[in-house]
């Protein structure tokens, strides 16, 4: 990592674990940074919708330094959009940050770049920090076409994005045929990947904002990932489910920006 911004570990969660599960798991972290705090590295987890109360309470009541996020939000503020939640919703739990346009939502649940853009502007404009997902199919890259996918990917949803908002916005880097399959990207296919982000960040006048990695991120490649990759941190999917391994991933993080900066 040889960027100067402040490394980001976000778990996703998923449609993992049930209220006790996720009350669980957010003590043993609280109890694992208090041990070992990570002095240089912000930590959110993003819980299913049905923990998050629970999560938040758990987190304030005891301080446990790290921030709740959502993994999807609806573009509408209200509404007859039964089984959809708003922002003004997740604001009132004293959600911090939303993952917008998640892979798994734009593939199963036909979130088009549109509706992409829509949402990212309605969490930005509420305040929200925004994590815009990004990246291609395993046939995308076989044709080396990743990087014209990406750069579309990322005008769609932050051209003319309005400057208050800007500083708002991370970038996750998830290419599809590494989530969940046990696939990692190369240091080199992340590095290389993470260089033409932010050539395209800086053409969109978001130079600031950091650039994230998902993708079968385990406590195993992490150390390698964040040291050689130049990420500014991960989005961790089924690593952050336990609390040693999510562990493992932050302090990789936090051990690479004491060491190197």
């Amino acid at each position: 990592m040889t960027t100067a911004k402040k490394p980001l570990v976000i778990g996703n969660w998923k449609m993992n674990l049930d209220y006790v599960e996720a009350v669980h798991l957010g003590q043993q972290l609280g109890v694992m940074l208090k041990n070992k705090p990570a002095e240089h590295t912000d930590i959110v987890v993003a819980p299913p919708f049905v923990d998050i109360r629970s999560v938040t309470s758990i987190v304030e009541s005891e301080r446990i330094p790290m921030d709740v996020g959502a993994q999807h939000v609806s573009a509408h503020d209200n509404g007859a959009h039964t089984g959809e939640v708003s922002i003004s919703m997740l604001k009132r739990l004293n959600v911090q940050w939303v993952l917008v346009g998640h892979s798994e939502r734009r593939s199963m649940y036909a979130m088009t770049d549109e509706v992409v853009a829509a949402t990212l502007r309605t969490v930005a404009k509420n305040g929200v920090k925004v994590v815009l997902c990004v990246g291609e199919a395993l046939s995308v890259r076989e044709e080396d076409g990743q990087n014209e996918f990406i750069s579309a990917q990322l005008h769609s949803a932050l051209e003319g994005l309005d400057e208050n908002y800007r500083e708002l916005v991370t970038v996750a880097y998830e290419p599809i045929w590494a989530i969940g399959t046990g696939l990692t990207a190369s240091t080199e296919q992340v590095g290389e990947m993470t260089s033409h982000i932010r050539s395209v960040l800086f053409k969109l006048s978001l130079s600031e904002a950091r650039v994230l990695y998902g993708g079968s991120v385990n406590g195993d490649n992490a150390s390698s990932l964040v040291a050689e990759s130049n990420v500014d941190g991960f989005l961790v999917g089924g690593a952050s489910l336990k609390a040693d391994s999510f562990m493992t991933i932050i302090q990789s993080c936090d051990e690479c920006y004491d060491g190197k900066r």
